[in-house]
């Protein structure tokens, strides 16, 4: 059975009797209203409705469907603003302080939070995403460069297990670190398979250990 995510998304969205004046206030106001729409749209990803309506988006964030065209000629553009934002907001979640050090253990477990909490937040967005890729090259083009940094990531955290392999051991090692935590798979332990953040996080740093401690 399918599990929601263990995060809860909230988002806040402008106060309709802020009237700011003026045209700075009018920006402003336009401003906070686009984001609002693009959060809703996220809110939507999160609760398994990929590709929502404007009427939908614009029933979750206050504002009424011609306002949310205003913003966004059509939904893909929205999904692609959407995904955009999230790679910008929750890129801070991939970060892993002291890449590279500390015994293996502690990095594999490092590494396994990090990938999860960031699924947890950005799985929707992406899953959505990955659906409007084949038409939008510029999605493609955010998800092909999230990708090549996840597997340098992979490359520095555990570069003193890696490097000592030949050439083409190590790749093959690398490709099949990147398959266990992308968030294709990662879909398939929490989304399809139903596991708990805590098994899955178990489940990973299992099957990690035995990979790079051998």
């Amino acid at each position: 059975m399918a599990q929601g995510s263990d995060v809860k998304i909230r988002t806040k969205y402008p106060d309709r009797a802020d009237r700011g004046g003026g045209a700075d206030g009018r920006s402003a106001r336009r401003d906070r209203n686009r984001l609002a729409v693009i959060d809703a749209a996220v809110e939507l990803f999160s609760e398994g409705n990929l590709r929502p309506t404007s009427a939908e988006v614009a029933l979750r964030c206050g504002l009424s469907p011609k306002s949310v065209s205003r913003y966004f000629e059509d939904i893909d553009s929205l999904i692609t603003a959407a995904a955009a934002r999230q790679m910008e907001t929750v890129f801070s979640l991939f970060q892993i302080h002291a890449i590279g050090q500390g015994a293996l253990g502690q990095r594999i477990d490092e590494f396994v939070r990090v990938r999860l909490e960031a699924h947890e937040v950005m799985g929707a967005t992406s899953r959505a995403a990955n659906f409007l890729a084949f038409k939008q090259p510029s999605v493609r083009t955010h998800l092909d460069e999230a990708q090549r940094l996840g597997r340098k990531q992979i490359e520095l955290h555990f570069a003193p297990e890696l490097r000592p392999l030949p050439s083409a051991r190590r790749e093959s090692r690398t490709a099949v670190i990147d398959a266990l935590l992308h968030f294709d798979s990662l879909d398939y332990f929490r989304q399809h398979r139903g596991f708990s953040f805590s098994v899955t996080h178990t489940i990973l740093v299992d099957t990690l250990t035995q990979l790079l401690a051998n």
